[in-house]
């Protein structure tokens, strides 16, 4: 296995890794620790089956159990679904138009996912190209690149994360809404191998900073959103058919670019790996 960076500020292909295959205890390890370091894994021409992206997906941790997952599942696993803009018999297959805005997968959770898996099955292209890309932005280098004063007056914040905060691509239910309430995160996150930092705040699911105002919490929230996603610190992912992606939740936020439409199809199958209380 080879570790080749993407030359962004984050991300890198794993080559020479065939999933099919499988993989050694030492392999995983490598792997975990190269997504500790990169923050996003790119591994190209993979032919998974829903069972071998779930033991890929036990590399990094426990597979959890997603919302979307009880219409949308892949043969019928509670923790493996579809997203897709595809209708069959006038019915969605997956979720749609979901992650268009800048976000960390779960945040509104008291467990926010710790990492997040998507395997390309379909890819939209125009006239050769491919369309429906990722963006990733890494919010430990963001950090890193705070000035000292800034990064000590938000030391020991907290923000108040809520699953109604982000607009939705699909129907919420009173349930889903009762099973997240509100909860409170530092908005300077640990990692939990690394020990090093990382700005842990989103635009939409933070609502609030606590002690603070509301006016004084939406200006602070938007101004470190926005130097998350400075573009010295995004890498966008081009999807091919058979790609996997890996990506941490702690260290890098994302969004899923739109540019395409029916007849133009596009099928990802997505896993997410359970996290720690964020510190």
């Amino acid at each position: 296995m080879h570790v080749r960076p993407t030359g962004a500020a984050v991300g890198a292909e794993l080559q020479g890794l065939n999933l099919a295959d499988g993989w050694d205890d030492a392999t995983a390890a490598a792997i975990h620790a190269a997504l500790d370091e990169y923050g996003v894994l790119v591994l190209r021409d993979q032919t998974l089956t829903p069972e071998r992206q779930l033991a890929f997906t036990r590399v990094f941790g426990e597979p959890e159990v997603n919302f979307n997952a009880l219409r949308f599942g892949v043969d019928g696993s509670p923790q493996i679904y579809r997203i897709s803009n595809i209708t069959e018999n006038g019915q969605p297959i997956g979720t749609r138009r979901a992650g268009e805005t800048w976000h960390t997968d779960m945040s509104y959770a008291r467990h926010p996912a710790k990492a997040t898996m998507l395997y390309a099955v379909e890819v939209p292209q125009l006239h050769g190209l491919p369309l429906g890309g990722t963006c990733f932005a890494n919010a430990r280098a963001a950090y890193d690149a705070l000035p000292a004063a800034t990064q000590a007056a938000i030391a020991g914040l907290k923000g108040v994360f809520d699953f109604r905060g982000r607009k939705r691509s699909s129907p919420v239910s009173a349930e889903d809404i009762a099973k997240y309430p509100p909860v409170e995160h530092p908005i300077v996150r640990t990692h939990k191998r690394t020990g090093r930092k990382s700005l842990y705040i989103v635009r939409d699911d933070c609502t609030g900073i606590v002690g603070r105002s509301a006016a004084e919490s939406r200006a602070l929230i938007e101004g470190l959103a926005d130097h998350i996603v400075k573009p010295q610190f995004v890498y966008q992912h081009q999807w091919q058919v058979g790609d996997v992606v890996v990506w941490d939740n702690c260290t890098v936020q994302h969004r899923a670019v739109v540019d395409y439409d029916l007849p133009q199809r596009r099928l990802m199958w997505r896993t997410t790996v359970r996290g720690e209380v964020p510190v």
